[in-house]
């Protein structure tokens, strides 16, 4: 069995349980959660795959509080569900010949509109204006489920707030949206993962214990998100929006 410091061990339990508080609502755990693996001194490919098993772990049990709290539209989801997990595994495929620094860029201007735009629309997301599946939400919310699922597997930061953005713009509120999006970031994290299992690399030693703890992150972070509603999970989302832009242009500039 390979040796794991309990210094480092419990490093990971504290950084995956914060890291999975702050994805369960709004996503950008990963921001915390990937150079915390990579400080314990994994890899850059081995990180990348512990992450997405811890990460999985994290993103399935804040989907099943939402749902047990009925603020994840089933119905809608249940289509969305696969195309999100068939768009992750072409982004994974396709990043093994294609390398994903040229998007850093683009990603920095899309989540600076979604912030700002979050940021100007004070009562959006206050009120739930979803009148259920028409021809034209069927539509958008496919291909959003789909792209953002692909870019999930091809490149990652910023999904989880492009697809509350998403599901705000078919007209749910903050809390049902974020129900929504991790739901469709399970589907992604998952195929993503499966991925990571065949070519070898997750290191079961981190991932398992990190895991649970995002397991107890999530069911925080879900429960708190559900009792205080919008006031709580939209300043998060905006909070944690500046946050991935930041970094983005960090990437770029360096």
């Amino acid at each position: 069995m390979e040796y794991i410091s309990m210094d480092i061990l419990l490093f990971l339990v504290a950084t995956g349980f914060i890291a999975a508080f702050i994805d369960s609502v709004v996503g950008g755990g990963g921001l915390i959660s990937l150079p915390a693996l990579l400080l314990a001194g994994l890899p850059p490919t081995m990180a990348l795959g512990t992450n997405k098993m811890a990460s999985a772990m994290g993103s399935f049990t804040s989907t099943l509080s939402f749902l047990r709290s009925g603020k994840i539209d089933l119905h809608l989801i249940k289509f969305l569900f696969p195309l999100s997990f068939i768009g992750a595994t072409f982004g994974v495929i396709t990043v093994q010949q294609i390398p994903s620094q040229f998007l850093k860029p683009l990603v920095v201007v899309m989540l600076l509109v979604v912030t700002v735009y979050t940021f100007t629309r004070k009562e959006w997301g206050d009120v739930s204006t979803y009148q259920g599946i028409t021809k034209k939400t069927a539509y958008l919310s496919g291909f959003a489920a789909f792209a953002i699922g692909f870019y999930d597997g091809f490149f990652g930061p910023g999904a989880g707030s492009f697809l509350i953005f998403a599901f705000l713009m078919v007209g749910f509120d903050f809390v049902v949206a974020a129900g929504n999006s991790k739901a469709l970031n399970f589907a992604s994290n998952f195929a993503a993962l499966l991925t990571f299992i065949y070519f070898g690399s997750v290191n079961y030693y981190y991932a398992i214990p990190m895991g649970l703890a995002m397991i107890l992150g999530a069911v925080a972070g879900s429960h708190l998100a559900i009792k205080k509603g919008t006031a709580y999970v939209r300043p998060l989302f905006l909070f944690m929006s500046v946050l991935l832009i930041g970094k983005q242009l960090w990437d770029v500039m360096h």
